[in-house]
């Protein structure tokens, strides 16, 4: 079996028998609850993405019905070409921010997951009012919009960068100190606050999902993260620099976040009410030198470069133990399963106009808005 072929498996999951009949009873009052003919609608704000499109092929899948509300700030809006003839799919161009926008993506939703914003670091540092203006003002009056419509859950994505820096025989669960080092931290941790201090003032059951760091396939790919840029440069035979190489970071393929995603909405909302999850798994804790050795390992004597202070002093590892025990969730793929589809990508001639599109590649800009 392929990488590949693993997104079509059905009943994988290995769930235990009481975590199976929550997310069976659950799943009958819903059924209840929306009457014959309806499915879930699940509104993605930001869906048209690098971790929004995954998101949506797995709810497709499952059956639910998607709407994406998207900005498009990276002029991505190819990346939603192929769901647009799928009956359960629609996608709404506007801002989060926009109540008008909002109200449109929101007709008939059951449940809604903010994807949107300004992700990563380097991008909210080179565009820090645009930062402010869209991962601190518009994603709060979104927030600030979602109650009295029936919703069933909001799940916002928020980032382990949150935790900054730690000691290194330390792992940070969900109650470890935040420690945000970046504006794009520091927006979440206000999102999340501000979120969760709602307890009793809205009728939906929010959730707060800490992803690691991204990789993998997906139709709006990123080479600006860590796994899937060492694998293109090393395929492709370049000379890769990597900085502070013995830093711990955790890492999570983009398939499984859709996992997660939809794990959240299938169990009981008194399982996630106002609770925070780290999102991902305690195998994919890895040091980038594990990861270039990981990369070496498939593609020998290509050339790599260790220096010393980076930008970037974040060094962390997480703990993953209450996702795990809470929501029988662990990840399906690892970071060696991320390099091997990257690498057997670039091989295929899938990902041959990278350099000439830098800025669909990456969050470098903002052509979009």
């Amino acid at each position: 079996m392929t990488i590949m072929q693993r997104d079509f498996e059905t009943g994988a999951e290995r769930l235990s028998a009481e975590l199976a009949d929550r997310i069976a009873a659950e799943q009958a009052r819903m059924r209840a609850r929306l009457g014959a003919g309806r499915r879930r609608r699940v509104a993605l704000i930001g869906g048209a993405g690098y971790i929004g499109c995954p998101v949506t092929s797995h709810l497709l899948a499952e059956g639910h019905e998607v709407v994406n509300l998207d900005r498009l700030v990276y002029r991505h809006g190819g990346t939603v070409l192929g769901y647009l003839p799928h009956p359960a799919y629609r996608f709404v161009k506007g801002d989060m921010g926009d109540a008008a926008s909002l109200d449109a993506a929101l007709d008939g939703a059951t449940d809604v997951v903010i994807l949107a914003g300004l992700v990563g670091d380097p991008i909210t540092k080179a565009f820090p009012e645009q930062s402010a203006a869209i991962n601190d003002e518009a994603v709060r009056r979104c927030i600030d919009n979602l109650a009295g419509r029936g919703l069933e859950r909001v799940i916002l994505i928020s980032t382990c960068s949150n935790y900054g820096m730690i000691g290194k025989d330390e792992k940070a669960d969900e109650n470890f100190a935040l420690n945000p080092l970046s504006l794009y931290a520091k927006s979440k941790v206000a999102a999340e606050r501000h979120l969760l201090s709602l307890k009793g003032k809205v009728d939906y059951s929010p959730t707060v999902l800490r992803f690691a760091t991204a990789f993998g396939l997906a139709p709006r790919m990123r080479f600006d993260l860590t796994v899937n840029e060492f694998a293109r440069e090393l395929a492709l035979d370049r000379e890769l620099v990597v900085f502070d190489a013995h830093t711990w970071r955790p890492y999570c393929h983009v398939k499984d976040f859709a996992r997660l995603i939809s794990r959240v909405l299938a169990v009981p909302s008194e399982d996630v009410a106002f609770e925070v999850f780290n999102a991902g798994g305690d195998s994919n804790n890895f040091t980038k030198q594990s990861i270039v050795d990981l990369t070496l390992a498939r593609l020998p004597g290509r050339r790599v470069v260790m220096k010393p202070n980076s930008a970037d002093p974040r060094n962390y590892r997480v703990d993953f133990s209450k996702v795990r025990t809470r929501l029988g969730f662990e990840p399906r793929w690892s970071v060696a399963d991320g390099i091997d589809e990257i690498i057997w990508a670039i091989e295929a001639g899938l990902l041959g106009d990278v350099d000439e599109r830098r800025d669909f590649y990456g969050n470098y800009s903002l052509s979009g808005l």
